[in-house]
Order: structure tokens, then sequence, then C-alpha cells
């Protein structure tokens, strides 16, 4: 299982269009491995590309051994992010195959890719908007709608982010949105933190006075939903060798 079968839990052509959105959005964001006809030669690549009807198309998967054993052997590849791949595509009109034969399978007609490029491209990057605004709970709606989806946005941030807080907020004139304040981030990665979210939030469904990114420099506001941030992972200590084993053969 990969992010984007557990994304998947219906198929993608079949899922609502919040939820497309969604897979959508964690596309851009997924390492793809793009079937190529030969070897690639300096920065030089032919893609391999075939015509399941209505037009040509390319195949890439999350996975390199989903692309071999699709394939039924080894393939030459390319490795990318889909954001790079989609737009890639939609400039030549070319369609994607996406993880054939998987739960995630889904075929993205140049439309769906120059949409997903335009999408990323529009995301506005905010930082709040001032410290005059009034904080307050979350609309309970809101909270329904983005609880699941920021969940699982921010688990990828284990390490950079050591929390977050959904709030609403309310700004001199009486205009009324919601914030997302991200706490324990160094200064050096607040821009690039500020500009996935912006993306992400491109994604979600349509918020009333639309939804910013924050940074606290101290502690979560009080009124807000706390979202928890899974603590990165270390990895496992390399297992010591017996040094009375038998050297090891190549």
């Amino acid at each position: 299982m990969t992010a984007l079968d557990d994304l998947c839990l219906t198929a993608f052509h079949d899922a609502p269009a919040d939820l497309r959105a969604r897979i959508l959005s964690r596309l851009a964001d997924t390492e793809l491995f793009l079937a190529l006809s030969t070897e690639p030669a300096a920065d030089q690549a032919d893609i391999l590309l075939f015509d399941p009807g209505g037009g040509r198309a390319a195949l890439a998967c999350d996975a390199e051994d989903r692309l071999s054993g699709f394939m039924g052997d080894a393939v030459p590849y390319a490795a990318m992010p889909g954001r790079v791949l989609a737009a890639m595509l939609a400039r030549e009109g070319l369609s994607l195959l996406v993880n054939p034969g998987q739960r995630s399978e889904m075929m993205l007609d140049a439309e769906t890719l120059g949409w997903l490029g335009r999408a990323l491209d529009s995301a506005h990057v905010s930082a709040g908007q001032g410290d005059d605004m009034r904080l307050g709970p979350p609309r309970p709606d809101v909270v329904a709608t983005l609880l699941a989806p920021l969940s699982q946005r921010l688990a990828d941030m284990a390490g950079l982010a050591a929390g977050a807080a959904l709030v609403g907020a309310e700004w001199p004139g009486g205009t009324r949105g919601h914030i997302l304040f991200l706490s324990g981030t160094a200064e050096a990665h607040r821009d690039a933190l500020a500009k996935a979210m912006a993306e992400f939030f491109a994604f979600l469904p349509d918020i009333d006075g639309g939804l910013d990114v924050a940074f606290a420099e101290t502690a979560l506001p009080r009124d807000g939903v706390l979202i928890d941030i899974p603590a990165p992972v270390a990895p496992e200590p390399a297992a010591k060798r017996d040094p009375k084993a038998p050297p090891r053969l190549r």
C-alpha cells in the first residue's frame, strides 16, 4: 500500500470531487517512475507512449516494482515528482496512466493534468493577515470538512513542525476566515512549509473567508482545534556484526 492507495478507498474516477482533488494533490507530491522506450542519454529521454483509446498516454507508477510488474520485465524509467510530470505531459497534450492494476489506478487526460498545474501555480502563500485579528474557535462544519485531510497532510511534516491548530479568525471590518497555525517550525523551513500548505489548500473544498497558514512563536492558540503531528521515526540502529563471524564474500 502506498500513500495514493490509502486515499483511494473508492476508485479515483468514482470518488467525489473533493476526494479526487485530494488524490491529485497527493499525486503532485509523489515521486513517480515514468516508463521510457529507451535508456535515457544525458538529459534526453523518450517516453514510452501507448494509445488506450482517446489519445496517446504515458505510463507511471509510484514504485519501481509496480512499473516492472505491469510491464512484465524491467523497463527504463525516469523518476520525478508528479507535479513535474503533469506539467510536462500537459504541454504535449498527453494523458497519463497511473498505477495500472492497483487500488490507485487512474487515467488522467491532458486537461486534468493542466488543471493540476494551474491549481499549484495559483496557490496563494500566506502567513496570516496581521496582528489585529481576533482568534476564536473554528466553525464546526469547517472542522468536519478539514480535520481528516489536514491531519493526513501534516503527518508528512513530521520533524518540520511540532504541532498545529485550526482556528477561526476575524479581521477589522468583519471579514471572517480560518487560519492553520504551525508551531515548532524553524525559520529556515517556514517559506517552504507555507508554500506546501498553500498548494494543499488549493485542493480542499472552498471555505468561506479562506484558509491561511501562520506560525506560532510560542504556544498554539487556546481556542483552536489541535492537530497532532507525529514525531519523526528514528531509524533503527544497524545490527552489530559478530567480530568472530566469517567474512562475507561478494
